[in-house]
């Protein structure tokens, strides 16, 4: 459903945040699938996991950045603009 949504809306998405553990399908697929659309989109993948294993691979494939779950509305914030931010 995300995946169609994105594609239906991307002009007005800036960010995508994106849980490596998903129901039917996982983060990494899902980001493939996403750049698949657009392969300029900006996405922030978050874990309550370490950034080690499956989430540095979808790191190494250009995500642009890795936020450790929990987080506060703050540090997300941060993130956010970070890589908006980036060129």
């Amino acid at each position: 459903e995300a995946i169609a949504l994105y594609g239906k809306n991307q002009e007005d998405i800036d960010i995508v945040v994106l849980d490596m553990i998903m129901p039917k399908m996982g983060g990494g697929e899902t980001y493939d699938r996403l750049r698949g659309i657009n392969p300029e989109v900006k996405v922030i993948l978050s874990s309550g996991y370490s950034i080690e294993g499956q989430a540095s691979e979808i790191l190494k494939r250009g995500c642009n950045g890795f936020i450790q779950k929990p987080f506060r509305m703050k540090r997300l914030s941060r993130k956010i603009s970070e890589v908006l931010e980036k060129v």
